[in-house]
């Protein structure tokens, strides 16, 4: 992501998760993957108040956590929102947070309910589906997109590769969006 902000200036982030990275320190570790966000926040690469959360429902440590993921510029559009507004809600919200800014787009593939992706170190219960997932990639596919991510897949915990086939699904589809966008620059 630093490369990708020197070249472009800081960056919007589109986070797909069930957890904010965004924690100070993640048992007493400052670098963990709880905190790539708040790091990324404190060097300058995310554009303030054009970063998104998608799908966040894990268990909070403090109230303070809410708080500091606010003052880093973040927005959260939750799991259970999906509910109320729909895929085309959640795409919506996203672009109109973060607009004609440079987009980094991270999915934690625990951001899924473990039906859908049970290979991963980190599942809550209460996540959006595969096709949810997909469908909020491809309505996003058109924004300013730079860089992309998918971490947190666990083989050791995927029986049936069931993780992994979600995951290759999602890489696709970022891969394919930054190819359209390469492409549209010749």
């Amino acid at each position: 992501m630093a490369s990708l902000a020197r070249r472009h200036g800081p960056l919007a982030l589109v986070h797909l998760d069930a957890h904010l990275d965004t924690w100070d320190t993640y048992f007493g570790a400052p670098c963990t993957h709880g905190t790539p966000f708040r790091r990324a926040s404190e060097e300058g690469l995310l554009v303030k108040d054009r970063s998104a959360h998608v799908g966040i429902r894990g268990s909070l440590f403090d109230r303070a956590d809410l708080l500091d993921d606010a003052a880093l510029g973040f927005t959260a559009v939750h799991a259970r929102d999906v509910d109320d507004i729909g895929v085309r809600g959640i795409i919506e919200r996203v672009r109109q947070r973060v607009g004609e800014h440079p987009v980094y787009v991270s999915v934690d593939i625990d951001m899924l309910d473990p039906a859908f992706a049970p290979g991963t170190g980190t599942p809550e219960a209460g996540g959006l589906t595969s096709r949810e997932l997909l469908a909020v990639l491809r309505g996003i596919a058109d924004l300013p997109l730079v860089g992309a991510d998918v971490v947190e897949v666990s083989p050791a915990y995927d029986h049936a590769e069931v993780t992994a086939v979600a995951a290759a699904n999602v890489a696709y589809e970022l891969v394919t969006a930054l190819a359209l966008r390469v492409g549209a620059r010749r």
